[in-house]
């Protein structure tokens, strides 16, 4: 149980409650994300929940993904593990992309070394007929997981997840990943209608699917967009950033931070944060002084520490990590994070290290 743990036995207050709900409000990361002034840079990790982890891999042994995600003592182990170590300043909840669409019946796995993969791709219109809405019924483990989660996590905010929509339809048409995409542009390209079509429905699945985490306790939303950077900013405005916008402005009124992030998205900044994101994820090729600029006014920044340099040694770590920093010395908002998600062979020390270095100097 963590020093925040309500007692076994004990029923949570009203009072304990708000005092504690207060206390992740004025959490760093909410603080941050809400370009408030901070006592620390804030930092958690894409990944951070797994993969470099001992104790995650041992927790996983046997269990496949899937599984993994939809058992709720696993995912609250699985989701605590990186604050416990690292004493990052958010947790982010452990699930997976493809979690919304395996809850509505999509016959589709996440292979090892692979990566998910569906039985049978989207290419229709018919095959929209398969993507039904999802209800909080299809993910009663999820809100169950982030029930046990906030009552563990006492003032840290939880993050919410959720892939984005192009993403999503880039996995459902090409069936499994794809470095090409030229089955889920074909459709975009050769079939304008049925690609809008098939993106307003995934958008609706992605939305009820962080209606149902926010309902449940996260304090912020993640939409990750992981292939968004395969496409022309052109592209991406016309046939991409409304679906994501529809999700942003489906979770608006439930007032909890948004955040949206993109590999590759150098060239797309702007139109991410234009999509409705209240905080834009950038990764490691654009300096955050940069990153700004092309975001504009009036969003928080997050990132962008290269996840490779962890390999290089606690001096050249701490050296890449100040550069962060004074990039971001100017940023109306910054939540510490790597560029991309925690590599599996990373030293899960040097996370630990650079949580402990970034909380050092930038203590206010």
């Amino acid at each position: 149980m963590s020093a925040n743990a309500t007692p076994t036995g004990q029923t949570p207050t009203a009072t304990s409650d708000a005092v504690k709900d207060d206390a992740v409000q004025e959490s760093a990361f909410l603080k941050a994300c809400r370009r408030e002034p901070v006592p620390h840079t804030p930092v958690w990790f894409m990944r951070q929940a797994g993969r470099s982890l001992p104790e995650y891999r041992k927790v996983r042994e046997g269990i496949g993904m899937l599984d993994s995600c939809m058992r709720p003592d696993l995912v609250t182990e699985i989701t605590l593990q990186p604050v416990r170590r690292h004493h990052v300043d958010a947790a982010i909840f452990f699930s997976d992309i493809v979690v919304p669409l395996k809850a509505i019946g999509i016959d589709l796995d996440i292979k090892p070394g692979v990566g998910p993969v569906v039985e049978q791709p989207v290419r229709t219109r018919a095959d929209l007929d398969r993507l039904r809405d999802l209800t909080p019924e299809d993910v009663t483990y999820v809100t169950e997981a982030i029930g046990m989660l906030t009552r563990e996590l006492g003032p840290t905010p939880l993050i919410g997840f959720a892939g984005a929509p192009f993403t999503l339809a880039s996995y459902l048409v090409e069936g499994g990943p794809s470095r090409t995409y030229e089955n889920a542009k074909a459709m975009m390209y050769g079939d304008p209608e049925l690609w809008a079509d098939l993106l307003d429905r995934l958008a609706d699945i992605t939305a009820a699917f962080l209606k149902v985490q926010i309902e449940a306790g996260a304090s912020a939303v993640q939409l990750f967009d992981s292939w968004a950077g395969a496409l022309a900013p052109a592209d991406y405005r016309r046939s991409v950033m409304p679906a994501s916008a529809k999700v942003f402005r489906a979770v608006a009124g439930h007032g909890v931070p948004r955040i949206h992030f993109g590999v590759g998205t150098g060239e797309l900044l702007g139109l991410l944060g234009e999509a409705g994101a209240d905080v834009v994820g950038v990764d490691w090729r654009v300096p955050l002084d940069e990153a700004a600029r092309r975001v504009g006014p009036g969003k928080a920044l997050q990132g962008n520490l290269d996840p490779t340099v962890l390999f290089a040694g606690r001096d050249a770590v701490e050296t890449k990590a100040q550069e962060v920093l004074d990039a971001a010395a100017g940023l109306e908002g910054h939540v510490f994070n790597l560029g991309h998600g925690v590599m599996p062979s990373t030293d899960p020390d040097a996370l630990t290290r650079l949580v402990e270095y970034v909380h050092t100097r930038t203590a206010r």
